[in-house]
């Protein structure tokens, strides 16, 4: 883990930096004042190279901090977030300190503006999802002076705090317990995986652990956008109709897993004796299907309430306290689609 810096940034680092004075350096941010266009590069890049953010406050407040929590995930569309949300919010009701939600769209570039726009304001905490970053949002994060805690994931290297689960563990648990079941023939339907790090983390876990056992994913297919539900029926009829003697389709998240759910079922498929199927996420609303769909919680509350606490008890010593590495425990309900061991 790296250690926070003992002060936030200021001008006076830029102007060291750049080579040009304090004066210059506050024209440039404030895009105000004539500046030749070589400086203005020159001090954006060092300003960038530090992770230094102005700050819009500035003068405002003596502390200058806001009781404002920076909350920076990728979506709110799918029900995963909304859950770490509560749970967050849950503890900062009881503090002065209320989040502040910034969405990125698993894009780096706009994680790099969310970040950067929300630190302007100097918020007194960040929570923020994931552990792989841009270089400058990296910077940015060390730069600020504030707890910080990235959270869903621990597979990977913190700025500071991190709280979450292991996905690739997860993966290889899931893996596990599908040939427990005796199931041999496996396909894997997910999302596009490049910019979705925790569902590719799953998936390098989930065929490692196939590898083991002698076994190779048999086939997979892959969506991005549009209704899961929807997605999910489509993707399972396609995997179907080119590999017929699949006999267990692992998907990347219960979204999914619920329409190709539905589609079997429709079909008359024989669950989970002839074919079986799993997700990820633990989602809630999903219990209401005809048949418990196999998943793994992946504690998305319990991870948002202990993020939000280690920044509210940070908060509370002065931004002191040292860093924390929280991993939790998900747990497989292996529901009505997945025979037992």
């Amino acid at each position: 883990m790296t250690d926070q810096p003992h002060r936030p940034l200021t001008l006076r680092d830029v102007s060291e930096a750049s080579g040009v004075s304090e004066m210059t350096v506050s024209r440039v941010l404030r895009n105000r004042g004539d500046v030749s266009e070589g400086t203005r590069t020159r001090v954006l890049e060092a300003a960038k190279r530090l992770g230094y953010v102005p700050n819009k406050i500035a003068g405002a407040l003596a502390s200058q901090r806001v009781n404002l929590v920076a909350v920076i995930i990728p979506s709110m569309s799918n029900m995963v977030f909304p859950e770490v949300m509560t749970g967050i919010s849950q503890v900062l009701e009881d503090t002065e300190l209320q989040p502040v939600v910034g969405i990125t769209d698993y894009l780096p570039e706009k994680e790099e503006k969310v970040l950067y726009e929300m630190l302007s304001w100097r918020p007194s905490g960040v929570i923020i999802a994931g552990l792989e970053h841009s270089d400058a949002s990296r910077a940015m994060l060390r730069a600020s002076g504030i707890p910080v805690v990235e959270i869903m994931d621990v597979d990977g290297t913190p700025v500071d705090s991190v709280v979450g689960i292991s996905h690739r563990r997860a993966g290889q648990q899931m893996a596990q317990a599908i040939l427990a079941g005796g199931y041999r023939r496996i396909g894997f339907l997910g999302t596009k995986m490049p910019l979705d790090h925790r569902a590719r983390k799953r998936f390098e876990g989930f065929t490692e652990a196939l590898a083991k056992a002698g076994i190779e994913v048999a086939d997979q297919e892959f969506y991005s956008g549009g209704s899961a539900l929807v997605k999910g029926r489509e993707m399972t009829q396609a995997i179907l109709q080119r590999t017929p003697d699949l006999d267990f389709l692992y998907y990347s998240n219960d979204m999914i897993g619920a329409g190709g759910l539905l589609y079997l079922l429709e079909q008359g498929a024989d669950i989970p004796g002839e074919i079986g199927l799993a997700g990820f996420n633990g989602v809630n609303l999903l219990k209401g299907l005809p048949r418990r769909l196999a998943t793994m919680d992946a504690c998305r509350l319990e991870i948002g309430q202990r993020a939000a606490r280690i920044v509210a008890a940070r908060v509370a010593e002065g931004e002191g306290g040292a860093p924390q590495r929280i991993v939790l425990t998900p747990t497989i309900d292996l529901g009505d689609t997945l025979r037992r061991g």
